[in-house]
């Protein structure tokens, strides 16, 4: 099992990982190192244990808030699903409410501009 050397709040640590899970230890321990430094540096050294916990609260605080915020984006996006739906579903209604009779009258129309077209094109010729 791999072991990677990580660096918290100025204070290292060796931390042992899955093979090929490297990166990923290095990229968390980077994000708890920018909250254990910015901690630091608003309060000055700290025990390691209460420095790692209060650097693990205020990343977890972070990652309800974009819970939080993911969560009503898919409320927005399953709403407007919803709206798109119930658009579509209208717009099939009112294909259908088009009268055979007005079907039939506009039919009947674009058959006589298109025979007026021919006639105006013949006169032209």
């Amino acid at each position: 099992m791999p072991e990677v050397r990580i660096t918290i709040g100025g204070r290292e640590f060796d931390v042992a990982c899955q093979p090929g899970e490297e990166h990923f230890l290095r990229a968390a321990a980077r994000l708890l190192d920018a909250e254990a430094t910015a901690l630091v540096s608003q309060i000055g050294r700290m025990p390691e244990l209460r420095m790692l916990l209060m650097a693990g609260l205020m990343l977890a605080d972070k990652t309800a808030a974009v819970e939080d915020q993911l969560r009503a984006a898919e409320e927005r996006a399953a709403a407007a699903e919803r709206a798109l739906e119930r658009a579509r579903a209208n717009s099939v209604r009112a294909d259908a409410a088009v009268p055979d009779e007005l079907a039939e009258r506009l039919e009947g129309l674009a058959a006589e501009a298109e025979a007026l077209a021919l006639r105006l094109e013949s006169r032209a010729a």
